[in-house]
């Protein structure tokens, strides 16, 4: 007795029905709630990558947005994770930070040991990041400026010194 097969293209069109189903479902129940004034904005939702080389040339994947992972999950939140760049050079740290629509006086920077801490806030933005510094910095010697969305903070290396001998007694 032959055994009814389906083809992969009933599969898919069941499947299509199905999303369809489900997302005129979630429309009837938004215009449902919106006649109650009961609708909730979400986001937005900024996730992004940027991919750099490190110092022995193997790639460095970085995250950065909104939206992490927990486990399988996505967590979302209020504050962005702004795109930072660092560049180290001999007696310098240069961070620079992507912080679209925040004014100047929005903006708070503070370092706290061998990291900076970014935080910016608008009535409709948020922004925080911790930047680990490559090398301990000068905290009296920190200039910052602000212009067209972009963040710029430059940092002293701390001289380094050999290390103190210490007298026995």
């Amino acid at each position: 007795m032959p055994t009814k097969r389906r083809d992969i293209f009933s599969y898919f069109d069941d499947l299509i029905k199905q999303i369809e189903e489900e997302f005129e479902e979630m429309e009837r129940e938004f215009f449902k709630a919106a006649e109650k004034g009961q609708v909730k904005t979400y986001g937005p939702y900024v996730y992004g990558f940027k991919v750099t080389l490190g110092p022995d040339g193997k790639p460095i994947v970085e995250e950065f947005g909104n939206v992490k992972r927990l486990g399988n999950r996505p967590l979302l939140s209020d504050e962005r994770e702004p795109l930072v760049d660092v560049i180290e050079k001999e007696d310098t740290i240069r961070v620079v930070a992507e912080v679209p629509g925040v004014e100047k006086d929005n903006i708070k920077v503070k370092i706290n040991g061998t990291n900076l801490i970014i935080t910016a806030n608008s009535q409709d933005k948020k922004y925080y990041k911790e930047v680990e510094l490559p090398a301990p910095v000068d905290e009296n010697s920190a200039k910052a400026n602000y212009k067209n969305g972009v963040l710029e903070v430059i940092l002293k290396k701390k001289e380094s010194t050999a290390g103190k001998e210490i007298k026995i007694e």
